[in-house]
Parts: structure tokens; C-alpha cells; sequence
């Protein structure tokens, strides 16, 4: 074990050389943080110097989402957490993607594994139904991601497992990084992803086996997922995701992604729904606001998680980081209504926002 990470640590260190920080990369990393007393004055309050930054996707608006040189890129910068998702294949390795079917717009054919594989072409395949072996032949770095200008492209990217960004945070010796390992178990449509049991439990494996079981937080929109991983794992803090019509408010029975409550038991209230479905939970997670992808300038733009629902959450020792919001005004806003944390595809933004602010900044790291 000791051996293969030496060895892991030492390829990565060789690999990611080239994918180091920009300048403007390097000042935000190393930039020192002031001391408490300085966020106090400058009116940020004193929770909000320990403020969660989640590299979402490992920034995907820096690198090639969930590559090894992005979560690797987001370490460096200093971020508090690395945010990623997984399937499991049909020979049932845990990979990281955040798509359930491969997206043409990812990923490209290079050639079937064997001569005649009557599943190739692999690309528009549900991952459930691929083997790890097919999926490492397509090419899911061929292409800048369209809307991501800045996105730096790693040519001839194939798809991890869950167990290599483990063992990169090894290599990094980031102790001080969370992983928010999401199962993408699909729960409007099972038959798209491996069946929830299956997909838990290997999620719940390779953590294990990995040793940094102190290091994670389990998301998902399926809350019965993590139901299901609470009895697997106790202690493991959960976040229920959300993007509120899958609360399905005011329709007939209880909505599939919500583990059998119904929210119209509740209201609607999404924190009161999620502190009754999921044990275990520390954390909700909704979308930022509505229009999705909005902004503070949008006239009609409003927030999910306003003033109320921090508060209402807060009440009961829960934490509220919204996903994916990369617009600077409207991380701003954010945080003065109160959040916790934010999951943006461009940490290095916020990072420069929380130093703005005088809010204490997470820990950049390099490879040993």
C-alpha cells in the first residue's frame, strides 16, 4: 500500500507539472490571510472566516471537469473542498463523472476494445452499461468546454476512478481538504444508473478503503441514497441536494428523489422536509437562485436560499451552500445573506472575493 502511493504521489508529481497556476493563480494562493480581528472590522462576520469553497467539479471553469490536473490545479490554488460526483460502471468501478450518459459533447470515440464490441460506439452510452475498459478509450478531453473560455484543456483526458482523486489528495497530503463525493443515483429514471444499493455501497468501499473517511461529506439528489449510505456509514456527514422541483410541491404523493417523505407534509419547506428524510444530515445544498444560471443584475432574478431558509437551517445546526454560482455580485450577496459555502466552477473568483473581504483564506498545497 505504502509502495503503490509513493508510487501514485510520484507519477502525479511528473504528470502535473505542466498544469501549475497562472499568475494570477499564484498571487490568489498566496496571498496571506488576515487575521481575525481584520475580518471583524471590515464587517464580516466572524463564522463567515470559515468559509466553505468548493472547487466544483474541481473547477471545471479552470481545467477539464473532474480531471486529476484540475483537482490537483484547485489544491494549489487553496480551496476547502473538492466537489465531485460518480458512476459506477457495469463491471462496478466507481468512476467520476458527473454525466450518467456520455456526453458527445465530452467525450469522443477513439476505437472499440475488442474488434466487433457490439456496444461500440461507446459515446451516448448510459455509464451503467459500460465497462471500465470501454470507457477509458474515449477521449473526454478533446474539446474545450463551450461557455468556459478560460477552461484549460487536457488533451487526451480519459475518465478516472473515484480511488485515483483519493489517492491524489494522499499524494497532496491535504489534510486539511474535504472531499463532497456526490452519488449520481437517478431517481426520476433508476434504469439510467446502477441500482441504488449497488452504487452506494461501492461509493462507500473505495472511501473506505482509502482511509480518508474523515475527509468526506456524501451529497445527492436521491435522499433515499443517502439514507442509504447512513446505514452503511453512521457517522459520515450528508448534504441534501436540491434543486426544488424535485420537491415536487402541491403534486400528489411523495416526490422520488426525497427517500419517501412528502414535502407537502412539511409545507414545502425544504429544510424542514430534509431534516425529517435524511439522518445524518450537516448540510443542505440547493440551487443559488432562479432563473438558474442567473445573476444579481437580472431584473427578474431572485434566490433560493434567502435570508429565512439560512436562518431556518442555522436554527437547526444545519449548514446552506448553494451550487453553482461563478458570478463575483452574486457570491457577494451570497454571503451577506449568510451562507455557508459556495460550490463555483472558478474557486479562484471567490478566493479573491474572501480575500477582499478579509475572510480567512483555506490552505494551498503542493505535491510532496
Amino acid at each position: 500500500m505504502r509502495t503503490r502511493h509513493l508510487l501514485t504521489s510520484l507519477t502525479l508529481t511528473g504528470t502535473l507539472a505542466a498544469g501549475c497556476l497562472g499568475a494570477a493563480d499564484a498571487v490568489a494562493a498566496s496571498a496571506p490571510a488576515p487575521a481575525p480581528a481584520a475580518a471583524v472590522s471590515r464587517g464580516v462576520l466572524p463564522q463567515k472566516t470559515h468559509f466553505d469553497l468548493q472547487a466544483h467539479r474541481g473547477g471545471l471553469g479552470l481545467t477539464t471537469e473532474e480531471s486529476l490536473q484540475g483537482f490537483a490545479k484547485a489544491m494549489r490554488l487553496g480551496v476547502t473542498t473538492l466537489e465531485l460526483d460518480t458512476q459506477v460502471t457495469r463491471d462496478e468501478k466507481v468512476v467520476v463523472n458527473h454525466d450518467r450518459q456520455v456526453s458527445a459533447t465530452k467525450c469522443r470515440d477513439t476505437g472499440p476494445v475488442t474488434a466487433g464490441d457490439p456496444m461500440y460506439p461507446y459515446v451516448g452510452k448510459y455509464i451503467k452499461d459500460l465497462t471500465l475498459a470501454q470507457i477509458k478509450t474515449m477521449d473526454c478531453g478533446y474539446q474545450q468546454l463551450p461557455g468556459f473560455p478560460d477552461q484549460e484543456r487536457i488533451a487526451g483526458f480519459r475518465m478516472v476512478e473515484l480511488k485515483d482523486v483519493l489517492n491524489l489528495v494522499k499524494a497532496y497530503d491535504a489534510k486539511q481538504v474535504t472531499l463532497n463525493i456526490e452519488t449520481k443515483v437517478e431517481a426520476g429514471a433508476p434504469e439510467q444508473t446502477a441500482p441504488r444499493d449497488l452504487f452506494v455501497r461501492r461509493v462507500f468501499e473505495e472511501i473506505h478503503a482509502s482511509g480518508l473517511e474523515d475527509q468526506v461529506t456524501i451529497q445527492s439528489f436521491d435522499w433515499g441514497a443517502l439514507n442509504t449510505m447512513h446505514r452503511l456509514a453512521p457517522s459520515w456527514p450528508l448534504v441534501a441536494l436540491t434543486n426544488r422541483d424535485f420537491l415536487q410541491v402541491g403534486k400528489p404523493g411523495a416526490s422520488p428523489w426525497l427517500g419517501g417523505v412528502d414535502a407537502d407534509d412539511f409545507g414545502g419547506d425544504y429544510v424542514a422536509t430534509a431534516a425529517a428524510a435524511v439522518p445524518g444530515l450537516t448540510a443542505l445544498s440547493p440551487n443559488y437562485g432562479f432563473p438558474q444560471n442567473g445573476t444579481v443584475a437580472d431584473p427578474d432574478f431572485r434566490f433560493y436560499p434567502d435570508r429565512a431558509m439560512v436562518e431556518a437551517a442555522h436554527a437547526r445546526g444545519l449548514k446552506i451552500i448553494p451550487w453553482t454560482c461563478d458570478d463575483p455580485a452574486t457570491v457577494s450577496a451570497l454571503i451577506d445573506l449568510g451562507v455557508d459555502g459556495i460550490i463555483t466552477d472558478y474557486p479562484n473568483r471567490v478566493r479573491q472575493i474572501m480575500a477582499d473581504r478579509g475572510m480567512r483564506l483555506p490552505r494551498a498545497y503542493a505535491p510532496r
